[in-house]
């Protein structure tokens, strides 16, 4: 009798278990893309940029961006900005959604890449301040946008 007492607790204990790791995958997968992204910025926020960087030592814009699409969304993107800047779909700058890479060219020589987070802003690797958050409607940022991809498929 006690035996079959703790075997029938035994099971529902089990069965507790399962039933509250289905609950935690369920919420998980409800996050949004947005929180993901603004988690990855918070562990990445005010790393210095390093030209060719990938970690926290030191990262550059398309390396910021290859680790928090690896990291958030499970997402392999390609290593340099001309490369992602070749995936996806096109998004105009009115429809843009927290994921989309939003693409600038400071110069003649470089593209720089970033990741939309809503709101007007981005977050991406400067070269003169490290990870950091920026709004697009910022008068550098404005002048040099060239154009936006969805990668994401929300």
């Amino acid at each position: 009798m006690i035996l079959k007492r703790y075997i029938l607790g035994l099971i529902i204990f089990q069965l507790l278990l399962v039933s509250c790791g289905s609950t935690k995958q369920t919420k998980s997968s409800k996050i949004s893309n947005k929180t993901k992204i603004e988690s990855q910025f918070r562990y990445y926020k005010g790393t210095k940029y390093k030209y060719g960087g990938t970690d926290r030592d030191g990262i550059d814009c398309s390396g910021f961006t290859k680790a928090v699409y690896k990291n958030a969304f499970k997402v392999l993107l390609p290593r340099t900005t001309e490369e992602m800047s070749k995936l996806g779909r096109k998004v105009s700058r009115k429809k843009l959604k927290p994921g989309d890479l939003v693409f600038f060219r400071p110069s003649r020589r470089y593209q720089h890449v970033g990741i939309f987070i809503g709101e007007n802003s981005f977050i991406h690797s400067s070269t003169s301040k490290g990870v950091i958050k920026s709004r697009l409607d910022n008068v550098y940022w404005k002048k040099k946008y060239k154009f936006a991809k969805r990668i994401l498929k929300n």
